[in-house]
This record gives structure tokens, C-alpha cells and sequence, in this order.
């Protein structure tokens, strides 16, 4: 998902105002209801597609609920705003702290918001009925809990400066955290960022987890952390890969630094990646993560090219999927 500009490595992940991809539970993606999605392919054309967000706000992590509203967190403090995309009208539904970040954002069918907490290494879940946390977890190997997917049962987290990956229960379950180690053919950069963005294949059997600094995708089996190199078809790599969504067969890579979101087609076990497209625009100001809301995909410009300050100005766009 990301990294704050200080960091050496390229920064990553998600602030994307889009939010999670249209899936199916049994590939773990929580996404609006079909009819939903048809209201809003009639009235996209009047939505905003350019819209600002509060000063110092530092987005990074977005999720898109069925309202149509997006979750964007904030790598300032961990709050989490919530914004209207038929307006871009917004308001704070989690207050943040010193010390808290909010990254990767995935919100399931039931309303639950995950939560990765970045450099807080925390793990929260948030009802966005009540806008109450229903739970906290705080892995005991945390450093940068970076992205979510939501995959089978669980709630899937990326580590980034480790070799894990962490998973919770989705929904009122209340069986813990579990750890994953990554292994097989994954490269652990010896500092900085590493794993990113995250998400499901195709056929729904797999992860996906883009590696930032080193610019590839693996393919990750959750029973055992066995990772294995997609194969890149027409593209060197994907450095400064950060978030990832996936709409069919087709993968949405942002390289934020970059500027850049890469297309590419997916056979259904993921094991090859073939370069389809890119796509840039001149408002992308280092974007982080993207989310697809109809035909478009909604991203948060993270700036971390520009020093945070609380006065610093920060915005989400959208861009048509094509």
C-alpha cells in the first residue's frame, strides 16, 4: 500500500478513492450488488471525477461500499473519511491518534471495514453501520501492515517489511490472527517496502501480492505461503507497484511513483501476466492504490513526492476504465 516519503525504499500501496472489485465471497472480494452497479452506470457521467479532500489528510487506502461511498484512510493518523462519489462530499467516520495510520481499506458485504495500520502494525475492523470498531488485532512480528483482501472466510494482510502475511475471520468470528510465512521463489528486501498490494486470481484458488522495489507479481497459495513469479508478458516489470484490483481476468497494477496504472490479462491461475495497456492522466500526483466503482476506477493522490504538512492539499480522481 504505501510508505511515507522519509522511507528509502519506493512507496507504496493503496490510497486509492476507488474501492474493492466486483468478486464473487468465494474469491473475497466485497463489492456492490449488481443492481447498484447498473444505477450507476446511469448516473456516473454527472458524478465528479476530480474532487478535493481535506488539507493534511495524507490518503492511502480506499474501499467502495454499495451506497455509492468510498472509505479513504489516512497514513496522517489512521482516521478513516467517508465520501458521497455522486458528489464528493465527505466527513470523518473514525477519528485518528498520534501514532495510527490507516492503509489498505476493504469494506465486506456486512459493512465490516478491515483495516491495515501501516506503520502501527495494527489490524482494525470497523462497522461502518455504527461506525464503531468491533475489533483490534496487533501482531506480535508487525512493521508495515500494508494492504487487505478479503479471500474465502478471512481478511488477508500484507506485511511489508516481512516475509508473512496476516489473516483474520471476516464477520462476527472470533478466532484470532493467524500468520502465513512467505516462501518458495518471494524476494525479501533487506529494508524498506516489500510486499504490497494484494490480491485474488482468477480461478479464486490464489493470492496475488505485487513486490514494490523489485517490480513483480507473485502468485502466493494462503494454505502455505508457497510463492511463485507470475510470468510478465510484454513488460519488464511493475516497480513502484502498489495497489492492485482485479475486474475479471483483467489486473489493475498502479506504479504510484510512476504515475501510472498498468493492464494486464490474467490466464485463470494467474501463473502468466500480458501486458494489455497503461493508463496515466495529468492529475495522477503519485497514486497509490485504485478501486473500480461501475466504469470507472477511483484513486487517491498520496503526494509523496510533496513534504506533509498540515496544510498540504490532497485529492482522489477518477478515470474511465476504457
Amino acid at each position: 500500500m504505501s510508505q511515507t516519503p522519509s522511507l528509502p525504499s519506493p512507496p507504496s500501496r493503496r490510497s486509492v478513492l476507488g474501492g474493492a472489485v466486483a468478486a464473487t465471497f468465494a474469491l473475497g472480494a466485497g463489492t456492490a450488488t449488481a443492481t447498484t452497479a447498473a444505477a450507476a452506470e446511469r448516473t456516473r457521467p454527472s458524478w465528479p471525477t476530480d474532487f478535493p479532500l481535506p488539507n493534511g489528510f495524507r490518503p492511502e487506502g480506499i474501499a467502495i461500499g454499495s451506497g455509492p461511498y468510498a472509505y479513504m484512510g489516512s497514513l496522517a493518523d489512521g482516521s478513516v473519511r467517508r465520501a458521497d462519489l455522486r458528489t464528493g462530499e465527505g466527513r470523518t467516520v473514525l477519528a485518528g491518534a498520534t501514532g495510527g495510520a490507516a492503509t489498505g481499506l476493504k469494506l465486506d458485504r456486512d459493512g465490516l471495514l478491515y483495516i491495515s495500520g501501516g506503520v502501527s502494525g495494527s489490524i482494525r475492523v470497523l462497522d461502518t453501520r455504527t461506525n464503531r470498531l468491533t475489533a483490534t488485532y496487533q501482531p506480535t512480528t508487525a512493521g508495515f501492515v500494508n494492504d487487505v483482501i478479503l479471500y474465502g472466510d478471512r481478511a488477508w494482510f500484507t506485511n511489508s517489511h516481512a516475509p508473512v502475511l496476516y489473516t483474520v475471520p471476516r464477520g462476527k468470528r472470533k478466532d484470532g490472527l493467524r500468520s502465513v510465512p512467505l516462501g518458495g521463489e518471494w524476494e525479501q528486501a533487506p529494508t524498506g517496502i516489500s510486499a504490497n498490494g494484494i490480491e485474488t486470481t482468477p480461478d479464486g484458488r490464489a493470492l496475488i501480492i505485487v513486490n514494490s522495489p523489485i517490480g513483480k507479481l507473485f502468485r502466493v497459495d494462503p494454505k502455505t505461503g508457497h510463492a511463485t513469479n507470475i510470468t510478465l508478458k510484454g513488460a519488464a516489470d511493475v516497480i513502484n507497484g502498489d495497489g492492485l484490483v482485479r475486474v475479471g481476468n483483467t489486473l489493475y497494477v498502479v506504479q504510484n511513483r510512476l504515475n501510472l496504472i498498468t493492464v494486464f490479462d490474467l490466464d485463470a491461475g494467474a501463473r502468466t501476466a500480458t501486458l494489455r495497456r497503461s493508463i496515466t492522466d495529468p492529475r495522477f500526483d503519485v497514486p497509490t492504490t485504485a478501486a473500480r466503482l461501475g466504469n470507472r476506477l477511483y484513486l487517491v493522490n498520496a503526494r509523496f513526492t510533496t513534504p506533509p504538512t498540515p496544510d498540504t492539499t490532497y485529492n482522489a480522481v477518477s478515470v474511465p476504465l476504457r
